[in-house]
């Protein structure tokens, strides 16, 4: 279905979020690169699509933009672009029409004919009716998703809505449902889907009158803001990469003062951007599940290979003719070896990576040579003894593993190599002296 661009959204949201509201109005309006009245119309266009989204709920459940983005911990349980993203993936014709299909396919089964004629019977003359071609399109986009599925019989075939399981379901499989969605929506990536589901079982256990309280079984919840706001270019790249289609867009790298900038259609208001436009042929999207980050790998003709976060990424579209297979296949196997030993994305020089974990005291679990055997992707335990076991890797570079070492604390101490050994000493060096005494 065609989606509208919302990047400018996007930004705001990702800067109310990161500042919560440390920025005055001109501080946050030249952050992001737009004007203090652009500032008070999104925020505005924002408030109206919160209220939009919400003005089915009763009162003491609906929304104010503040508390949507509100940072306690058990509160903050739905992500910010999920109201946006459902407020503006749907032009309103088209949303008009499949409301229309889907409420005519729910009683009886109708050919596509058939639902051709009730659109032109029911949508209103000025808006543009739809051709056999459109709402046949519409039809397989449904049935693609599930929502509607071809009744068994001779053609023309017919269409009905495909709720039959959910009608068997009994409460406490309702309840266990959207208590399944719900985990696997806050642990897993991509997630934006999974909150969309999530919303809608919400609303419908609602509906049923179900306790309030039922719905929060569930305390842990696994947000980075970022992550699911960047989720809008995901499955746009993610196309682009099947087709393998050359994509373009306006880059804000995170060194940049500004994060957005608009597109302007008055040549009169026309100024530089501090973004830099490029043009690149998507080879794959990774996620940073230490920092919350996508990252988007792609070939660039002048660069060969460039690394983009998708924060930064605006304005994207695909752009010209399909690249050639055998340039895309080959392009995709040089990255692959470039980043055979990267512990995330870096492509910088093989090194061997030498550590000794320490064993928990006696008696206790030993976790720490659990969290190693789970995250330490292909390293190996090379020696272990009663205290302590050594684990070797070889990544390429030693700046995206640092957190991860980091994170160990005093239960890991760096031997190779000797560079990395030393930047840690330094840096435990800095962290001791600011817990001197004054």
């Amino acid at each position: 279905m065609a989606k509208e661009s919302f990047d400018k959204e996007i930004q705001f949201l990702r800067m109310l979020t990161l500042t919560s509201g440390a920025y005055s109005r001109q501080q946050f309006a030249d952050r992001l690169g737009i004007s203090v009245h652009t500032y008070d119309k999104t925020l505005k266009r924002l408030k109206e699509v919160v209220s939009s989204v919400h003005q089915q709920l009763p009162a003491e459940q609906s929304k104010e933009l503040a508390e949507t983005i509100r940072f306690n911990y058990f509160d903050t349980t739905d992500p910010l672009l999920l109201f946006l993203f459902r407020a503006k993936s749907l032009k309103e014709s088209e949303s008009e029409r499949i409301s229309l299909l889907l409420a005519a396919v729910s009683d009886q089964a109708r050919t596509a004919m058939e639902l051709l004629d009730i659109c032109y019977a029911s949508l209103p003359e000025e808006q543009a009716l739809p051709d056999e071609k459109t709402v046949r399109s519409d039809l397989k986009y449904l049935e693609q998703v599930g929502v509607i599925r071809k009744v068994p019989g001779p053609r023309p075939y017919r269409y009905r809505l495909h709720t039959d399981w959910l009608t068997e379901l009994t409460e406490d499989e309702w309840l266990d449902l959207y208590d399944f969605v719900d985990v696997m929506a806050n642990t897993q990536v991509p997630s934006l889907h999974g909150y969309l589901l999530r919303d809608s079982l919400k609303k419908r256990l609602l509906r049923n009158k179900v306790d309030q309280e039922a719905l929060g079984a569930f305390l842990y919840k696994y947000h980075y803001y970022s992550r699911l706001l960047d989720e809008a270019h995901l499955f746009t790249l993610l196309a682009a990469i099947e087709r393998r289609k050359y994509v373009t867009f306006l880059y804000f790298t995170p060194k940049k003062n500004k994060s957005y900038a608009s597109r302007n259609t008055n040549p009169l208001f026309e100024r530089d951007s501090e973004g830099v436009l490029e043009r690149a042929l998507p080879l794959k999207v990774v996620y940073d599940h230490q920092y919350g980050r996508w990252y988007l790998l792609a070939y660039h003709a002048r660069h060969n290979f460039r690394k983009y976060r998708l924060e930064g990424v605006t304005q994207i579209a695909e752009d010209g003719e399909p690249a050639p297979a055998a340039l895309f296949e080959q392009k995709l196997d040089e990255l692959e070896e470039k980043i055979a030993y990267a512990w995330l994305i870096d492509t910088g020089r093989p090194v061997t990576v030498r550590l000794r974990f320490f064993n928990p005291g006696d008696g206790l679990p030993n976790f720490v040579k659990e969290r190693v055997l789970h995250q330490g992707q292909w390293g190996a335990i090379v020696q272990e003894d009663e205290s302590s076991f050594l684990y070797e890797i070889k990544v390429n570079g030693t700046l995206e593993i640092k957190p991860w070492i980091r994170s160990f604390g005093s239960s890991c101490e760096v031997l190779e190599p000797i560079l990395l050994r030393q930047e840690m000493i330094e840096e435990w060096k800095e962290l001791k002296s600011y817990y001197e005494s004054v």
